[in-house]
Formats: structure tokens, sequence, C-alpha cells
């Protein structure tokens, strides 16, 4: 049996504000549209922030101007490490430029060094500017809760930063009179959990499968608006028994369209295949692609990966960790629909320490094996060897 006994196996129920999740959610939405977002930190400073892949040619003058703060560019320490900034760790790094301050002086970052210091598709030939300077900030500062951000609107995880001097202790009366979106540091941070918190079952069906016709898919959606995460539900499982499941993270590419660069249609049909033949279980379908950076990004890596790098550097290149999913919605998906403990269908030792932690007993592993092809035998060798996948 696979259990975490370090992490209680549920948190405690705390009660959910839903203007902190809608202040999020219009945060991401405007981060999205290329907009500026204010965010407020637990000490009262204020700053204003753009994602990287909104920045136009003159999007950092204009923070600049909007702010009278000097703007940074904030990104991951993975990102960090491989510009060979900084030893590889977790965590946000702040690059920034010496120069006299805004705006009396000139100098500083620009809108081409960010996009070349934080996308890899815009890096040109040659060395780092001369003078960055890269510092680690502190969890909870403005440039980690502008990264965080950023990854959750599943755009590149980098944002550039300008603080805001006059606004200190009067967040909203500043983002009120610039027509700014204002959100708080520590609500990016908790957003996560609490999105998971408001999943409700919004729909339930029966869907005929194809080798698995006593079938009924069940969607459950967060309060937040976002995207719907889903149950099958194959046969009829007791709940007062350990059921068959597997956690299948939605794969548009090799469910949908079959690619061969990866495993994921075999795994799902496959998954389909044996709880039926077992005789019930559960699959449930996550809505977090491409290890949870999102379609956009898992293009970007493919990529990188066509210049020779695996899928784990591929994901770090972008500034991502190798994995960015989170078990806490199948946790909460199937606590609703009466489960409690499973037989896992995985060959991920990851999904079982975390859905142990998220209060899931998972009392056996059941192998998910399926053969390779000349696409994606890398790609099986890189789970096997870096991701300690069990083949």
């Amino acid at each position: 049996m696979y259990a975490d006994p370090q992490i209680p196996a549920a948190q405690a129920a705390q009660t959910i504000d839903e203007a902190v999740l809608r202040a999020v959610d219009r945060a991401l939405a405007a981060l999205r549209r290329g907009e500026a977002v204010a965010i407020e930190t637990a000490d009262g400073s204020v700053g204003a922030v753009v994602s990287v892949e909104a920045v136009a040619s003159d999007a950092v003058e204009r923070l600049r101007d909007l702010t009278g703060g000097r703007p940074v560019l904030a990104v991951t320490r993975r990102r960090a490490s491989v510009l060979k900034l900084m030893e590889e760790g977790t965590g946000v790094v702040s690059l920034s430029f010496p120069g006299p301050d805004f705006p009396q002086g000139a100098g500083g970052l620009t809108s081409d060094e960010a996009h070349a210091l934080a996308d890899p598709e815009h890096r040109p030939d040659g060395p780092l500017p001369v003078g960055l300077a890269a510092a680690v900030v502190e969890p909870g500062s403005r440039e980690a809760a502008a990264v965080d951000l950023a990854r959750l609107a599943r755009l590149l995880p980098a944002a550039v930063v300008a603080p805001v001097p006059d606004a200190q202790g009067r967040a909203s009366e500043w983002a009120a009179a610039h027509d700014v979106l204002l959100v708080r540091a520590g609500d990016i941070a908790d957003y996560r959990v609490h999105v998971v918190r408001t999943l409700r079952r919004v729909a339930d069906a029966r869907v005929p499968l194809d080798g698995a016709e006593n079938t009924r898919i069940v969607a459950f959606r967060p309060a937040d608006g976002g995207p719907e995460h889903l149950a099958i539900v194959i046969g009829d499982p007791d709940p007062a028994q350990p059921v068959l499941a597997r956690l299948h993270s939605e794969c548009f590419t090799g469910d949908l369209l079959g690619s061969l660069r990866c495993d994921c249609g075999e795994q799902l049909r496959g998954a389909i295949r044996e709880i039926s033949a077992q005789g019930s279980g559960v699959l449930l379908y996550l809505a977090q692609e491409g290890r949870g950076i999102g379609l956009v990004n898992k293009l970007r890596a493919y990529r990188i990966q066509d210049r020779g790098f695996d899928t784990v550097d591929a994901n770090e290149i972008l500034g991502f960790e190798a994995d960015e999913r989170v078990y806490l919605p199948a946790a909460e998906m199937l606590r609703q629909l009466g489960f409690g403990r499973v037989r896992l269908l995985t060959n991920n030792p990851e999904k079982l320490r975390q859905l142990a932690r998220c209060g899931i007993e998972v009392l056996e592993r059941v192998a998910h094996v399926f053969p390779s092809n000349r696409h994606n035998e890398g790609y099986l060798r890189t789970k096997a060897e870096r991701s300690g996948h069990m083949f």
C-alpha cells in the first residue's frame, strides 16, 4: 500500500470567497489579453505586471510610465539556469539591469530583451546583455506572484514587473484611478486549492463506448469558469471496494489525432479496455494538457525536442518544471463519486505518491504498458530514465 503519513488525508474545510476567485480569474483573462494587472503583496506594496507573451515593442516603456518604477523581468529559476545565470533549483528569479532611477535616467530592461531572455523562440544568438543581474525572490513577492499568474494562464512562466512606489497602502485607489485590475499575491498562491474546493458535478449521462457499453460520463466544473474535468465511469463500481482507477491527463494530439510522438492515445483506449475487462472502474480525464503546461506550450516544447532535447529538458528550457500537473482535482472527483480507495492503473510513481498525499488510499499499482514506435522511443526512454516511470 502507498501512503504518505506526513501529509494529512484531508485539509480542513475553508470558506470559499467567490470574490477572490473572480478577482484572480479576471486577472488571468486580462493577462492573456495583454493588459497590465496590479498585484498587491502582504506588506501592501504594489506592482504592475504584463505577460512576456504580450510584450509589444513599447510595452516595457508604457509599464514604466504607468508605474514610475523600474521594470524587471521575472522568470522561473529553471529558465534562469538554462540561461546559465544561476544553479538549477525551484522558485522565481528577478532579472534586472543596474542604472539610474526612472523616469529621470535612461537604460534598464527593454521589450526586446524581455522576449529574448524569457522565450527560447525569440532568443537571438550571442551573449547575454551586459550588466544583467539575477536574484532569487521571496515567495509572496510581486515577481513570484506574477510568474505564478502567467503559469495559471497557461502562458510562458515569465512576466515584466514594475513596482508602483506611490501605491504603498493604497492599492485599490491606485488601480481604480488607472483602470487596472487588482489581485492579491496571496490569493494567486491559494488559487489552485480554492478552485478544487469549488468542483461540482454539473452533468451526468450514459455514453456507450466501443468495448464498454455500460459507461457514463460525469462532468465536474470549477467555480472559476475554467475547463471541466470528466469522470468516465465504466460498469457499476462498488464504493465499498477499492476501485480500479486511471488518472489520464488530456492530450489533444495523442487522444484525438492519434499522434505517434507519445503513448497517450494508447493509454486512454487501453485503460478503457482494461477497466471494462475487469468489470468496472473509473477513468478520470483531467484538463491538464502537456503535463500541465497547456497545448500551446506543449507544441513549443515539441519544437525544442526537434532540436535534439528530450521532454524534460524541453519543458525546463521553456521555464517549466518537468511535470506541472496537480492531482487535487482527481482526489476531489473520486471523493464526490464515493471512492476513497483505489487500485491505480499507472506506470508513474508520482501519481501514487500525489494521490496518497491528497487523501486517497492507493492499495495497489496496476501496470499499464504499451509497445513503443520509432517516433516515441526516446519519449518513453526519458519517462523511464529521468521521470522514474516503471515499464
